[in-house]
């Protein structure tokens, strides 16, 4: 303001010492200008109009305080204190600068009056005024910006300047600064008064600074916890990769986003993906552990920021415009599995919260993609190992019987259900040729061996030993044995090459075509059932015991009972008779020099000899209740068609298993023959 005439009065002076600058009230009586003067009179008299006529009351500081005080959000605290500063200097142009912890700059953060080009200044300490009151500590008031060296001249219309530093804890967080177009604008009362305001602001503003990087991180926090929930739903690695650079997005606005994940074979890290600009990339360029940023991460087992990558040599060139680089390693169990790169165009563009967010979810990261291959190695194992279970299945029905034989005075019906898609039950039919012949092919043959066995365990190890007992059967088969010195010689084989926990149970019989006998003896398997029209005194079938040591293919054979009563196709319920025929011996492979005992049924017309594996009585509905044999033997009295042939009772019995199951999960296998006697 001009200087107070020589010639004024003490009483002048005396006056101004009751107030504080030019902060005082209206005098007109002494005032200097003419009554009619006009704001344009006012206006040539130079900053005269910037003299507030109000006094500095205790009502300001109470303001500033209530402003400062009343906000955690910096944009509104910046905006209060410009209107507050305004009401008692007047101001044209205003700024408040802060300091950017990363690059040590100061950097507008609210201006009124500047342009875009200088709102852009990046000032270093010590340059021009507002550096020179960051690196001194202490407010800087210019009457004459001209006469400074180190000026930056922003607004060449600018003739003074006042900047007061914002001082918390003895360090700089940041400048208010204020320009004039007048000289000598700003006075030593300004220059208190804002010390006053910036002691008190710098205090607000790293309370505001400090309250929205704590926003920020609790705000980052549960964006990560939504990323971690999502990407341990993604088991397809392709797809989580691609939602990883999706999900990040939400937290770091990258402009490129690259995924590199280690192959052990190849001792490098390999392109899984890539996003440029938003588009996803091929990229063909792998790296060596320790090459470049990412390969020098990833050695370090350290995330690694380069702020500025011209300047790092560490840096590859793969895309020119780049200017930051943040690589993070992924790291699961101790063990580098991959790397994530995030690049952009603008220096410094990436700091240490970015650094500290990406580390964060890096750890999930890494579990995820692990998981995800954990997954896609696992489905591959499961393809390959259904590619070889159906070559297994093919192999085992190409083991077992095609269409059943059909002698001349019998018919025979089969059927296989496995409870997985191979099984351990296993059934033949074996051409014995005529008594005392060597083994042959007919089509109509006169002596057959049924053979019902099944393999201890479930799946392709039942499997596996179920193709080995039928190998060493056939093998067996063509000395022409009889049941029980099969079985015998069998269990022998076995134990020769015998296996821990693996055995088999073993129903074989031979049907006699010319004499409708059949010879029986059991390995430790479910015992056959009998189903006869016969009306005797007794419900046991019509059979005969012989010995191990006579049951040979050239023994005599036994006499043949029959009954006076001709059966008919399909008697009733009433006039049928079903028993279990007591064959019973000690399962194959468990005991040596085992010995079996054989027995001779002989059959008639109309009769029905069922073989099944235990797979059939032992089914379980949904209340856990067992098939069982009752139900079986209901099912050959009471069924309708049952005694219409032997395929008829195939289907019955195996429909009603069916039904008593009810869509209940097979877990045993399933196995059926029947022979019916024409």
């Amino acid at each position: 303001m001009p200087a107070a005439p020589e010639s004024e009065t003490p009483t002048k002076l005396e006056t101004t010492e009751h107030f504080e600058g030019d902060y005082r009230p209206a005098q007109p009586e002494q005032s200097n200008q003419p009554e009619s003067a006009t704001p344009a009179d006012a206006s040539t008299t130079g900053p005269a109009h910037n003299i507030r006529l109000q006094p500095v009351q205790l009502d300001f500081l109470l303001r500033l305080a209530d402003a400062l005080n009343t906000t955690l959000d910096l944009n509104t605290l910046m905006h209060r204190v410009a209107d507050l500063v305004r009401a008692v200097i007047d101001y044209r142009i205003f700024a408040i600068l802060l300091v950017n912890d990363r690059t040590g700059d100061l950097r507008m953060r609210f201006q009124t009056g500047h342009t875009p080009d200088v709102e852009r200044l990046r000032i270093k300490p010590g340059r021009g005024i507002v550096g020179q009151a960051a690196a001194q500590h202490h407010s800087i008031l210019v009457e004459d910006v001209k006469k400074i060296d180190n000026y930056i001249e922003a607004n060449p219309n600018v003739l003074s300047e006042l900047a007061v530093p914002l001082i918390v804890k003895n360090r700089v967080v940041g400048v208010i600064d204020l320009q004039s177009e007048f000289p000598a604008y700003f006075t030593e009362e300004h220059q208190r008064l804002l010390e006053i305001t910036a002691s008190r602001m710098a205090v607000a503003v790293e309370n505001a600074r400090l309250y929205t990087r704590v926003a920020r991180q609790a705000q980052t926090l549960t964006v990560l916890n939504e990323i971690s929930r999502e990407l341990t739903s993604i088991l397809d690695l392709d797809d989580l990769l691609e939602r990883i650079g999706q999900l990040l997005k939400r937290v770091i606005d990258f402009q490129m986003f690259t995924i590199l994940l280690w192959n052990d074979r190849a001792q490098r890290f390999e392109h899984r993906f890539s996003s440029r600009f938003g588009e996803r990339i091929e990229r063909e360029h792998n790296v060596q552990l320790g090459e470049g940023i990412i390969g020098t991460s990833a050695q370090l087992r350290t995330p690694v920021l380069a702020p500025d990558t011209r300047k790092d040599p560490r840096y590859i060139v793969v895309h020119p415009e780049v200017r930051s680089e943040l690589a993070v390693p992924l790291i699961y169990k101790g063990k580098v599995i991959g790397v994530i790169d995030l690049e952009h165009t603008r220096v410094n563009y990436y700091n240490e919260d970015h650094q500290t967010t990406l580390t964060t979810l890096s750890a999930q990261v890494a579990i995820s993609i692990a998981n995800a291959k954990l997954y896609q190695r696992i489905h591959e194992e499961e393809q390959r190992m259904e590619r070889d279970l159906a070559m297994a299945r093919e192999v085992q029905l190409r083991l077992l019987p095609g269409t059943p034989p059909q002698p001349r005075r019998a018919e025979i019906a089969a059927a296989f259900l496995p409870a997985r898609s191979i099984g351990g039950d296993i059934y033949d039919f074996i051409d014995y040729g005529a008594a005392g012949n060597a083994l042959y092919t007919t089509s109509q043959p006169d002596r057959i061996a049924i053979v019902l066995g099944d393999v201890s365990g479930k799946a392709a190890p039942a499997a596996l030993y179920a193709a080995l007992v039928s190998g060493i059967l056939r093998s067996l088969a063509a000395r022409h044995l009889a049941p029980a010195d099969l079985l015998a010689e069998l269990n022998d084989q076995l134990q020769e090459r015998k296996l821990d926990a693996q055995y088999v149970t073993m129903l074989m019989a031979v049907w006699n075509d010319e004499d409708c006998t059949l010879r029986i003896a059991n390995a430790g398997s479910v015992q056959p059932l009998y189903v006869t029209n016969v009306v005797t005194e007794s419900n046991a079938p019509p059979l005969s015991a012989t010995s191990p040591a006579a049951a040979t293919p050239s023994a005599k054979k036994t006499s043949r009972k029959t009954s006076a009563v001709a059966a008919a196709d399909c008697p009733t319920p009433a006039n049928l008779t079903v028993t279990t025929i007591p064959a019973e011996g000690f399962p194959l492979g468990l005991f040596p020099k085992a010995e079996y005992d054989e027995l001779t049924i002989a059959a008639k017309p109309g009769d029905l000899l069922i073989f099944f594996s235990d797979g059939i009585t032992d089914a379980l509905n949904a209340d856990g209740e067992m098939f069982g044999t009752e139900r079986l033997e209901a099912v050959l009295r009471d069924h309708p068609s049952a005694c219409h042939s032997a395929q008829s009772t195939v289907d019955a019995i195996l429909a009603a298993v069916a039904t008593f199951q009810s869509g209940t999960a097979h877990f045993d296998d399933e196995t059926l023959v029947v022979l019916r006697v024409l």
